[in-house]
């Protein structure tokens, strides 16, 4: 196996860290990684682009988490964050490799 896929696999089974650090801090969700409703808590409003753009994108998997597990305890949440990269990896790399192949042939 690769370098590259070592480190990879290792960084989307370290993803879960995001959770577990501001849980253990009692820092409230992970930095970052507010939606528009924690946006207007955290600064009074919410940015005209940020409104507008948000519901732009619906996820997979919402918060990288299964349907019905948010209220799941912390290790539940952490085995969804690590299927979450799983799947974004295998998702981005086959749309790499997908992507090379095309240049490749011209």
């Amino acid at each position: 196996m690769h370098k590259l896929w070592k480190v990879i696999i290792l960084l989307v089974i370290l993803s879960p860290l995001g959770i577990i650090v501001p849980y253990l801090v009692k820092a409230g969700s992970a930095w970052g990684e507010w939606g528009p409703e924690e946006i207007k808590n955290l600064i009074g409003y919410v940015p005209a682009g940020l409104e507008r753009l948000s519901s732009l994108w619906n996820p997979i998997l919402p918060d990288y988490n299964f349907k019905g597990w948010e209220e799941k305890p912390l290790l539940h949440q952490s085995v969804a964050y690590i299927v979450s990269g799983f799947i974004g990896v295998f998702i981005v790399g086959g749309v790499a490799m997908l992507i090379g192949r095309l240049i490749s042939r011209r």
